[in-house]
């Protein structure tokens, strides 16, 4: 199956009729004795919410493919209403190693969660796609538990909410910072003192994020500095997003 032409533009296609795309389920939901609604970042039109119809028979013959994490090329048609229909599923990859482990898959489903919040429907947006493609993948066969950590930054920057670490938020002096304001989205000195004391270490760690350096991340070994990192991130985007993320719950349970 070809992905759409439309190239992350609008075509005729994007007001009626058939369109094809690649996609990541982020959820669904029952709809009626046997449908459900499947919410789907695509790569060319953005979070689009279709119906997969049949899909609780037995002989469905999209079955599993629509469950939240799946990787997947898919035909949709798109009708005057709300939601389009999903008419044709070939996968591209389903994680299999996602659903055999509770807390990967309690990581994965943050970063859906994640983007379900921050995408618009219909609103192209081609770089949050890949980005949540890789970090699947990446999640799914790397053995750190910081990839969610670098996502929710990466998601962050994206949106211009980038935390500020070189200098102080409040009077911008670039010595001793030594606390970090969830509120006013940066590291504070020992003077101004806003927020809660932050470690040398996991500050270092923002920096090599939002540097571009996750690979430096996520080669480190699990330590407390590492926690403090994970945690803060997690804040920074539940503060932006303006609500606790449910996966943040079963994470902490894990």
């Amino acid at each position: 199956m070809s992905r759409s032409s439309s190239g992350g533009g609008r075509s005729r296609n994007d007001t009626v009729g058939l369109y094809s795309d690649n996609a990541v389920v982020l959820r669904s939901w029952k709809l009626g004795e046997s449908d459900r609604i499947v919410s789907m970042m695509t790569q060319s039109h953005g979070k689009i919410r279709c119906v997969a119809k049949g899909v609780r028979k037995t002989r469905s013959r999209f079955g599993s493919r629509v469950e939240p994490t799946n990787h997947l090329q898919v035909q949709l048609y798109r009708g005057k209403g709300e939601l389009d229909t999903l008419t044709q599923v070939e996968s591209i990859d389903r994680f299999p190693v996602l659903r055999q482990d509770l807390e990967l898959f309690a990581r994965a489903s943050s970063m859906l969660e994640a983007v379900e919040v921050v995408s618009q429907d219909r609103e192209p947006n081609e770089p949050l796609y890949t980005m949540l493609a890789r970090a699947l993948h990446t999640v799914a066969s790397s053995e750190s538990h910081l990839v969610v950590a670098g996502f929710f930054l990466k998601l962050l920057a994206q949106e211009g909410f980038s935390p500020v670490v070189d200098l102080c938020v409040l009077c911008a002096t670039t010595a001793n910072l030594t606390h970090f304001s969830i509120v006013d989205g940066g590291t504070t000195c020992g003077t101004c003192r806003n927020g809660f004391p932050i470690s040398v270490d996991a500050a270092a760690l923002l920096h090599l994020a939002l540097r571009g350096q996750m690979g430096a991340v996520l080669n480190q070994p699990a330590s407390p500095s590492t926690r403090e990192f994970d945690s803060l991130s997690t804040r920074l985007l539940e503060h932006h997003l303006e609500r606790r993320l449910r996966s943040s719950t079963v994470l902490e349970q894990a």
